[in-house]
């Protein structure tokens, strides 16, 4: 049986704790050990951005960040955006553009666009393209993901 690392992090505002193998990714934590679904298992190579998740104010794939390496540090997942009554407009917006359909790649493309206005609440459609290009869906045509961007900005802007 391998050791396991005794982690104290911040997720989504709260303190935590956990314990977990040396080699266990972040998003095997979250999802095994702390039981937060939301960030899918797509590709688990950083190739398609459905793990999304924001360490330490960057957008990361959690797939490639170990569990252990977020010691001290703070993550933010897509179950820590909405307030419990209340989605957040990112999330309203995804809804009103129809800019889903599966939702495997959903919370990624949601995370990515919170760090995206979080580091430019006005963005034009080519940064908003530029930005989600490591996040990949074979449902949607991503039109309507940008559409929801464009809307997103406007109303957390406003």
């Amino acid at each position: 049986m391998a050791r396991k690392s005794h982690v104290q992090t911040t997720i989504n505002g709260e303190t935590v704790e956990f314990l977990c193998e040396s080699r266990q990714s972040l998003l095997e934590v979250l999802r095994d050990e702390l039981h937060l679904t939301g960030a899918k298992e797509g590709c688990n190579n950083g190739n398609c951005g459905a793990c999304s998740v924001i360490l330490d104010g960057r957008l990361v794939n959690s797939c490639l960040v170990l569990g252990v390496e977020t010691e001290g540090k703070s993550v933010e997942t897509i179950e820590g955006l909405a307030e419990p009554d209340k989605l957040h407009p990112i999330q309203d917006a995804f809804l009103e553009n129809a800019a889903l359909q599966c939702g495997i790649c959903t919370p990624g493309f949601i995370m990515s666009t919170k760090a995206l206005l979080d580091s430019n609440p006005n963005p034009t459609e080519h940064e908003i393209r530029y930005w989600l290009a490591g996040n990949l869906c074979r449902c949607t045509g991503y039109d309507k993901i940008v559409r929801a961007v464009i809307d997103a900005a406007k109303e957390t802007s406003a």
